[in-house]
């Protein structure tokens, strides 16, 4: 069994924003140097880092490390707004159960599939108007999971243009935008819920506005399932610059589209946009990967690191969207596993099919696209030509 102060050796001193062009090779040090690392950044307490595959999956599913609503940044928000904050991420046990229970009917992998052909109506829309150099993301990879998940959910049409609004600053969410952002996204989830009240459709909300389920908890369910279904805005341009940067791949994937799906699951390992699992707190004293650990000591999962594990994948830093087998982390696992995985991978397997049916070649030095956060492995931008 390891201290805390031989733990500490296996520091991750690397912080993403210096090394934001390419993190993996940060957290895979720290992997190889042992199971748990220390994590520091500016201004927050050191976390502990679980670092490997085995591990990581371990942990996600230890009812002993919590998620606390410490582990999640909250802007300053008016009094009104606070009781639609606590969203089913922060929630544990029982109460996470009951109302991901609510949820999960819309997103299972049979509903996603139901909606391939929703799904590329809209990849269409979007992509159809596109033509010479545009920014990827601002253009595709960004409205297309708003409006995807809108259509699911239940937003009404003449509503979404606010959602995609809001969409826009969601990627700062501890910043000034998204706070100023958030009562008007209340006043967007109470607007749909009522509307489907009233006029019920063929969707996940229309479906839960006959169930148990509160005023508050139908509006709190409304806003995070809808911003927080934005992974394949990241996931879809992370899986086309590593496309064009290894163009033997992309060959193997527009002479084979059949492999898309197994493609995407490849992708999502080699370059999903989560770094790092949302952070527990360990509910009491306990061995954390052989070490003693306190209660409240915050801890995290090096995702990123566990999808590069050679003790589970074989050549993990090569990109191969023939690999067979790529039981990923990049849903995370476990409670907390991603509810709208399904739709997700949907999303991006559509997304990239018809992308790749065009020309695409990158407009811009691919080192001065890449955005530093220390938790989403993402772009600014993603200039290309069609």
């Amino acid at each position: 069994m390891f201290s805390s102060s031989e733990c500490r050796r296996a520091r991750v001193r690397d912080r993403p924003r210096r090394h934001h062009g390419h993190p993996f090779g940060v957290y895979g040090r720290a992997r190889e140097a042992g199971p748990l690392a220390v994590l520091r950044m500016p201004g927050a307490p050191e976390w502990m880092v679980v670092t490997r595959y085995d591990d990581i999956r371990a942990a996600l599913t230890d009812p002993r490390l919590e998620i606390r609503s410490e582990s999640f940044m909250r802007p300053d928000v008016p009094d009104d707004c606070l009781p639609y904050m606590r969203t089913m991420s922060e929630m544990n046990g029982a109460e996470h159960a009951r109302l991901r229970k609510a949820a999960a009917p819309a997103f299972t992998p049979r509903r996603a599939e139901a909606f391939r052909a929703r799904i590329t109506e809209i990849v269409g829309r979007l992509l159809d108007p596109l033509d010479g150099e545009t920014d990827l993301i601002s253009a595709f990879t960004r409205p297309l999971p708003m409006d995807v998940i809108c259509a699911l959910v239940g937003v009404p049409e003449d509503d979404r243009e606010r959602w995609r609004a809001y969409g826009r600053v969601v990627d700062t969410p501890g910043g000034p935008g998204f706070a100023a952002a958030i009562p008007g996204i209340m006043d967007g989830a109470k607007a749909a819920v009522a509307r489907r009240r009233a006029e019920p459709g063929d969707d996940l909300l229309s479906d839960l506005v006959t169930t148990e389920l509160t005023d508050q908890e139908l509006v709190t369910l409304v806003w995070h399932l809808v911003l927080a279904g934005q992974t394949p805005t990241n996931l879809i341009a992370n899986a086309v610059l590593a496309l064009l940067a290894h163009p033997a791949q992309l060959a193997v994937l527009r002479e084979r589209p059949g492999l898309m799906p197994r493609a995407v699951e490849e992708l999502t390992r080699f370059c999903g946009p989560t770094m790092l699992s949302i952070p527990r707190y360990a509910h009491e004293p306990m061995d954390l990967c052989g070490v003693e650990i306190a209660g409240g000591t915050p801890v995290t999962c090096a995702l990123v690191g566990g999808n590069r594990d050679p003790r589970v994948f074989d050549d993990p830093e090569e990109l191969d969207v023939t690999r067979e087998r790529a039981p990923h982390l990049g849903f995370a696992h476990g409670p907390h596993f991603c509810v709208g995985a399904s739709i997700a991978r949907v999303t991006t397997q559509v997304a990239l099919t018809e992308l790749l049916k065009r020309d695409l070649e990158l407009a811009a030095d691919p080192a001065t696209l890449r955005t530093p956060d220390p938790g989403t492995y993402r772009l600014t931008a993603l200039p290309v030509r069609l």
